[in-house]
This record gives structure tokens, C-alpha cells and sequence, in this order.
């Protein structure tokens, strides 16, 4: 065969070949938006400002809500607790002193002197009643009878006397007023107390929620100040994706829609709602807005998997979204 022909046939096949190539049916690219893991980190710290004594927790830790983080130095506060509970000691008994009456032994021996002179006067009202009746047959003097309703008006005056003696052992000592002030001070000092407790409280300082312990940031020893974060928690419910959708495509997506979230090693099921679409555009570098231009624009969005899947994620890890077929919107 002539190689001219055999040249001819190569440069056609060829060219077929570059013809298929370019123009074969080409199979659709799902739409893919790329991203990566976030996660909002807690990072419990001292409500007051005061020397670190221990920490509980170590970088790596996983932990239930309530297990204990790091205690300060405690010292000052507990003093200040038993100092205030000594003066709510001290403010109760005052009040009740003010509330009670005179002591026992003087109210008993009131009581006798009462029934001593009841007994007394009950005895000249029956002399004079006996005399009374004899006068009339001329048996007993009226000098006698005088005196004896003379004795018996006095004998009433010194009962009346006695109650009013016993009523006053038996009243609260202290005035209304002063026995309204008093009770103020011991609900002062209550407070007071509360407040002591709840400060020595924070010194001991529990995680609030469960979670790894992502980083330990001071140690015993240091001193911190009030808000100053000791450790770091990622609470797996906190994990979630960040992602950019170009201009173009932002209409497809809307806030609760479910979107597929693709990295390495993932499982093929992994989802997760959108929760947050940026208002405003971010763009690199910057562009002149125009027709052409405008598919450079990207818009921030973020995502949340399910719970149980969130921990499958790492922050900083990068991902592909893909979007997910969504029902009719009306």
C-alpha cells in the first residue's frame, strides 16, 4: 500500500479520533460548592479574678455537662462566708430577743405574785359579804364593814396591777419599730450570705455543657482575671459547615433547605440544613460589577448536620456541598 495513502488514512483517524473527543456527549457535573468545617467553641473562664488551684480536665478530654473544670483559691471567700453566717447568727438571735419577753423565772414568779393577791382580795370580798349580812342583825360593827370594803378596793387595784405586770413580762420586749429594724438587718444579713456562697461557688467551676475538651489555655498557678477563658469545649452540636454559593446559583438555595455534604471519608448519608445565608457578597479579587463579572461574587453561607452526624465532622475540615432536590416552594 502506498504510504501516501497509508499517511492519509493515520491523519483521518486522527482527526476523527480529536473530533469524538471534543465533541462526544459530555456527562452532567453535579453542582458542587466548596467549604469547610466550623464549630463554635465555649470557652467557660472565672467570674472573678483570682489564682488557678487545679485543673480537672486534660486537651482531648470528653465530658458530661456538670463534670468539674479547674478550682481557684478559695481561702478569702470561705472566710468571708463563715464571717457573714456568724452575723446572721448574731442579727437572729437579737431579734428574737426583741420578739421574746421577760425570762421565765420572773414570769412564774409574777404569775404567783397575781394569784397570791387574787386570793387575797377573793378573801375580804367573802369577810365583807358575811358582814354585810350580820350588820343587819346588829352582830358585826360598821367600822368593821368599812374597812373591809376599804380592803377590798385595794385588794382589786393590786390584781389589776399584777396583770398588767405579767402582760408586760409576757410582750416582746423590744418596741414595733426597733422589732421592724431588727428584722430588717437579719434579711440583710441573709442576702449577705447568699451572695457569699454564690461567690465562693464560682471558685469551683463546672462545664456547661458536654463535650471535648479542645484546648487547655492556663494552668494552676496562673492568676486570671474575671473572663478570662481556661479551657476550650466543642460541644458536638456546635459543628457546623461553612460554604460558598456563587451569584448565580444563589436562588437555588434557601435558608432550611438540606444540603449533601462530601469529604474524605465521610459517610455517602451526611446532611445538614441550612441555617444561615449572608446577606451581602464577598468577592476575591475585587470585580466591577457587569454580566461577565458577577459569577465571581460568592455568598457565605452555613450549614448544621444532625446531631449524631455532627461529630463525624473536624473543624477547619474541607468540604463539598452539594444540593439537595428540593420539594416545590408555593
Amino acid at each position: 500500500m502506498d504510504r501516501r495513502l497509508l499517511l492519509l488514512i493515520a491523519v483521518c483517524a486522527a482527526a476523527f479520533a480529536g473530533w469524538w473527543f471534543v465533541l462526544r456527549p459530555q456527562a452532567v457535573q453535579p453542582v458542587e460548592w466548596q467549604g469547610y468545617a466550623e464549630a463554635d467553641f465555649i470557652k467557660p473562664g472565672p467570674t472573678q479574678q483570682g489564682l488557678i488551684t487545679q485543673v480537672h480536665v486534660a486537651r482531648g478530654d470528653r465530658i458530661a455537662k456538670g463534670a468539674p473544670l479547674f478550682d481557684q483559691d478559695d481561702a478569702d471567700d470561705r472566710a468571708a462566708v463563715d464571717q457573714i453566717a456568724r452575723q446572721l447568727a448574731q442579727a437572729e438571735d437579737q431579734l428574737a430577743n426583741l420578739q421574746n419577753g421577760g425570762k421565765p423565772t420572773e414570769i412564774q414568779q409574777a404569775q404567783a405574785n397575781l394569784a397570791d393577791a387574787e386570793a387575797a382580795r377573793d378573801k375580804t370580798q367573802t369577810d365583807l359579804a358575811r358582814n354585810q349580812s350580820l350588820l343587819k342583825t346588829g352582830a358585826a360593827a360598821a367600822q368593821l364593814v368599812d374597812q373591809e370594803t376599804a380592803d377590798l378596793r385595794s385588794g382589786n387595784a393590786k390584781v389589776r396591777a399584777l396583770e398588767a405586770a405579767l402582760a408586760q413580762l409576757q410582750a416582746p420586749m423590744g418596741r414595733e419599730g426597733e422589732i421592724k429594724a431588727q428584722n430588717s438587718a437579719v434579711e440583710a444579713a441573709q442576702a449577705a450570705l447568699v451572695m457569699a456562697r454564690w461567690r465562693l461557688d464560682q471558685r469551683h467551676v463546672a462545664s456547661p455543657v458536654s463535650g471535648a475538651i479542645a484546648d487547655v489555655l492556663a494552668l494552676p498557678g496562673e492568676t486570671l482575671a474575671a473572663g478570662a477563658p481556661v479551657v476550650s469545649i466543642l460541644p458536638p452540636e456546635n459543628i457546623f459547615v461553612r460554604f460558598f454559593v456563587p451569584e448565580p446559583a444563589l436562588s437555588s438555595i434557601h435558608q432550611g433547605d438540606q444540603v449533601a455534604i462530601l469529604c474524605d471519608g465521610c459517610p455517602p448519608d451526611l446532611t445538614a440544613t441550612v441555617s444561615f445565608i449572608a446577606p451581602q457578597a464577598e468577592y476575591t479579587p475585587p470585580v466591577i460589577y457587569s454580566e461577565s463579572t458577577r459569577g465571581k461574587f460568592v455568598f457565605q453561607a452555613e450549614a448544621r448536620p444532625k446531631p449524631d452526624q455532627a461529630p463525624l465532622l473536624n473543624p477547619g475540615q474541607p468540604v463539598s456541598v452539594r444540593p439537595k432536590i428540593q420539594a416545590p416552594r408555593r
